[in-house]
């Protein structure tokens, strides 16, 4: 599916990704909902995420913390301060580093508890991507704080395509887990 450029696209996209990622969390028995990934050494593997995600909880607390970057930016600019995507000291060549500080936030949440927060954080988001405009998602320029980068392109980033990311290491996992 070509990257959404409308509202209507992205709001589409959004829950067309997100309930192909729940279909194949239910369809795993929950022995492997709860079972440590085992992904081996596969040299294609080779993004951090990979090797810092070790189950699927870890995966649905890092869509939850990037629904909670996109809510809080988003909420702090139109409230008129000021301020990056990215927390400080964080830029985007170390956001890697603050993945980890999110996985480690998250060792001792429970699959279910973090189950809850992403749910209740993506509808939070998609009420946020219903109540902009068009031209406030996908204007160029439209808000200065979104830099050259449309704040639709954040959203897509923080829904659509994590779900996507987030579906392919479900079902790597499902391949793999003994």
């Amino acid at each position: 599916m070509p990257r959404p450029t409308t509202k209507t696209e992205l709001i589409f996209a959004a829950n067309d990704q997100w309930d192909k990622m729940w279909e194949l969390i239910r369809a795993l028995p929950e022995a492997r909902r709860l079972a440590p990934f085992s992904f081996g050494s596969d040299p294609k593997l080779k993004e951090a995420h990979w090797a810092r995600d070790n189950n699927l909880r870890d995966v649905v607390v890092h869509l939850y913390e990037w629904h909670r970057l996109l809510l809080l930016w988003t909420e702090m600019n139109i409230n008129g301060e000021i301020r990056s995507f990215l927390p400080a000291p964080y830029n985007w060549k170390t956001y890697g580093d603050m993945n980890i500080e999110f996985w480690k936030k998250h060792q001792s949440t429970a699959y279910d508890d973090a189950e809850v927060l992403l749910r209740d954080s993506h509808s939070k988001v998609m009420v946020l991507i219903k109540s902009l405009s068009e031209d406030e998602l996908f204007g160029k320029k439209h808000f200065a704080w979104t830099g050259t980068t449309t704040l639709g392109s954040y959203c897509i980033s923080v829904t659509a395509s994590h779900y996507d990311w987030a579906s392919k290491k479900i079902k790597m996992h499902n391949k793999t887990c003994k």
